[in-house]
């Protein structure tokens, strides 16, 4: 194991490998509890005509299997440090957008997931996948970064009541006296607090507290045995294979755009966190990733085995940033990470008492670290500005990350065609300008 691993070449050890597994799991062990509820629509109480609403117990054993399996995967085959689960962004865009927006069921979403999946394999065998993210502007890269921080926020604020609704303004300020918002202003306070203070696994340690303090007030009810603490994996049955089963739904234009809109956004979720990971573990050869093919493999396989299981697009997460900092360096980091999510399958009862008071303040303070990327927008270049803007604020404003992905990247070439730089713009770019354009007449 320690010969596979290159263990003496990189200086680690079993112990600062497991130490690393740990605390990679800690901070994104809030997937567990945030993805169920966020597939599920939880809080939301219309839905559109014809959808029904998905499986919680199924997604969260889909959630921790897939999370393991592509984990498990990254470590084993590209040997990188490198947790997965299922995105945040990727999964509000799954529920709110595909759902709740398009009222598309959620049969036919996994079929999109599963499709994006198979396309990822395809164009990461080939090489394709390397060079398509090399086609698309940095700074747009940045903007769907931070829009999807600024949407994810905005479900949080709302499902938390902080952020309601207004007839005359459009959104206005929550009732600040209703015990269950004043229960996720204090998570916020909370997670603010411990993510401040460099707790590693602030976010999910803030979910634990909030949870507990909502007992302890009589807005979540307690525990009443072991039973409601462990126990058995819910059955997947409801959510297994539906990908497979309704594949034929998803050729149509609608569909189109949303697998174009899966795909985007994992390929930069997944180049960044490569990137961010192997650069924070002195992984990095020439400015170049190791064994890329094999880290997009694993990343675009736990795709397809996330929806043949019953969850959105599994992704490389950053937060795997953590455990490098702990010391991890190889692939058995990524075995240990594998192991707990596992392990978590047996504690689905505590989906009981994550309530959208104590998943509010996990999407907004991920929002939060998902708007860093700003910083790295060219805001002094006014062709730039524009599209990166208006992708940026399209995401809150109109519900939907593929919108303001939509609107952006057909801004984009007609800002730089006035300014005369033609040159830059990639042929991809005028190729998502029409398909954009299209997508737009589709939707009147």
């Amino acid at each position: 194991m320690k010969k596979y691993f290159r263990f003496e070449e990189l200086g680690t050890n079993y112990r600062t490998e497991f130490i690393a597994g740990l605390t990679t799991f800690l901070a994104m062990a809030y997937i567990l509890f945030v993805n169920p509820a966020t597939l599920a629509l939880v809080g939301v109480e219309e839905l559109p005509e014809g959808v029904t609403r998905i499986d919680q117990g199924a997604v969260f054993t889909a959630t921790a299997l897939a999370a393991a399996v592509g984990t498990l995967v990254m470590g084993l085959f590209a040997k990188y440090p490198i947790a997965l689960a299922p995105g945040m962004g990727l999964n509000a865009f799954f529920a709110y957008t595909v759902i709740l927006g398009y009222g598309i069921p959620w049969e036919t979403a996994l079929a999109g997931v599963l499709a994006s999946g198979l396309i990822f394999i395809v164009l990461t065998l080939t090489g394709l996948r390397e060079k398509i993210i090399n086609a698309i502007p940095g700074n747009l890269k940045m903007a769907v970064g931070a829009g999807i921080g600024l949407f994810i926020a905005f479900i949080g604020f709302q499902n938390s009541g902080i952020v309601i609704g207004d007839p005359d303004t459009m959104v206005a300020l929550g009732d600040l006296t209703d015990p269950n918002t004043l229960l996720a202003v204090f998570g916020v306070v909370v997670t603010v607090i411990l993510l401040a203070s460099n707790v590693k696994g602030g976010v999910f340690y803030g979910m634990i507290i909030t949870a507990i303090a909502g007992m302890i007030v009589g807005l979540i009810e307690p525990p009443s045995s072991a039973s409601d603490v462990v126990g058995p994996a819910p059955s997947l049955a409801p959510t297994f294979g539906q990908a497979f089963a309704h594949f034929g739904d998803i050729f149509t234009i609608q569909m189109l755009v949303v697998i174009l809109t899966f795909l985007f956004v994992d390929f930069f979720d997944t180049a960044g966190t490569l990137v961010a990971v192997a650069t924070k573990a002195g992984l990095m050869k020439d400015n170049k990733l190791p064994r890329a093919g094999k880290a997009l493999f694993s990343d675009s396989a736990a795709t397809v085995v996330g929806a043949t299981l019953g969850t959105s697009t599994t992704t490389s997460y950053v937060e795997s940033t953590t455990g490098v900092s702990a010391g991890g360096k190889t692939g058995f980091t990524s075995v240990v990470t594998a192991a707990f999510f596992l392990l978590a399958l047996f504690f689905s009862p505590l989906l009981s008492i994550v309530t959208s008071a104590v998943t509010a303040p996990a999407l907004i303070i991920v929002g939060v670290l998902m708007c860093s990327t700003l910083r790295d927008i060219e805001w002094g270049s006014f062709e730039i500005a524009v599209p990166a803007f208006l992708t940026i604020i399209m995401m809150p404003l109109t519900y939907s990350i593929a919108t303001g992905i939509a609107i952006g990247f057909v801004f984009y070439p007609i800002t730089m065609l006035v300014k005369g730089k033609a040159k830059e713009i990639n042929p991809v770019m005028y190729l998502l300008f029409v398909i954009f354009i299209l997508y737009f007449i589709f939707l009147s």
